[in-house]
């Protein structure tokens, strides 16, 4: 059995980065949610629970272990990413619980119909759907590219501070998700079939889903939230790249209405939730980590950890 004293000692939050902090703190939502609705599977997904906790708390340590492990101790959230997604649809469809019709009145109050069903139908146009379903589909590129950017270029500062903040969006997302679960459009209504469901990007957006959505997950929309944080932290620590990945942002933001993969709410709700999640991690979670206030210049000379 190990002390008190030693389990102290390794969980020292002194020693643990803000993703850490948020890493549990998000366990810890999850492991509640497999309580209270895990079904069959309730102890497999305890058990990745703990593995997830234990990766959280040897990341400290990873990190000071040479160039490999300071790159899987800095990068470890992101490589967790599709399997902490699909957890919460396995949770969600184990609750049998689903809120779409409170959104459907939500949206027919804020923008006067069910926008994401009429928009594609309205402007079956191939050359629009194209571009909005490739910008959808640099999803994960996107949310790689603002930091592996930075953390190439030597900008190792702004690196981690990004993937915190992409994570911290997520989890924030996820955890709504997980005790207040929106199947989403395309789940409630009937999927489109026109000349802009039948080109490639959005043949290739619908496969995805297909095999590897997560029911529940629509609200709020986590694409459109993690995505604009991740680009507004590429534009503060490295603005080409920051400048580079805004187009692609922003036809993601319109793609997962268009598409029929989210409500116009969850896409709006999102966008709140990015600019308070930014907001509140520049007023006070980087208030004293001095590489996050410094111009995007300035990070070029910080020292490598």
């Amino acid at each position: 059995m190990v002390s008190a004293a030693r389990l102290a000692e390794v969980i020292d939050r002194n020693r643990l980065a803000p993703v850490e902090v948020a890493t549990l703190v998000y366990v810890g939502f999850t492991t509640a949610a497999a309580l209270l609705f895990g079904g069959p599977d309730r102890p497999w997904m305890l058990t990745a629970h703990a593995l997830v906790v234990a990766v959280a708390l040897l990341a400290p340590a990873a990190r000071a272990a040479g160039p490999v492990g300071r790159f899987l101790g800095d990068w470890y959230p992101i490589l967790l990413v599709t399997a902490l997604y699909s957890e919460i649809g396995v949770l969600n469809l184990e609750h049998g619980q689903q809120h779409d019709f409170a959104i459907q009145h939500l949206e027919l109050w804020v923008f006067g119909s069910q926008v994401s069903y009429r928009w594609i139908r309205a402007m079956p146009n191939p050359a629009l759907s194209s571009l909005l379903h490739s910008c959808y589909l640099s999803y994960f590129a996107i949310l790689v590219a603002a930091p592996l950017g930075q953390w190439l270029s030597g900008r190792r500062d702004g690196a981690r501070l990004t993937i915190f903040a992409i994570m911290a969006t997520l989890y924030f997302c996820y955890v709504v998700s997980l005790f207040f679960p929106v199947a989403g459009p395309r789940y409630a209504f009937p999927l489109a079939d026109n000349a802009a469901t039948q080109v490639w990007p959005a043949r290739a957006a619908q496969w995805i889903l297909d095999t590897g959505d997560s029911w529940g997950a629509a609200f709020p929309s986590s694409h459109v939230a993690a995505s604009i944080v991740a680009t507004l932290c590429a534009l503060r620590f490295w603005r080409p790249l920051g400048l580079a990945l805004a187009p692609l942002t922003t036809g993601l933001i319109f793609a997962v209405v268009y598409g029929q993969f989210h409500y116009g709410v969850d896409a709006l709700v999102g966008i709140v939730v990015a600019i308070v999640i930014w907001t509140s991690l520049n007023e006070y979670a980087w208030r004293d980590q001095a590489p996050a206030l410094r111009p995007a210049a300035d990070l070029r000379s910080s020292p490598l950890l």
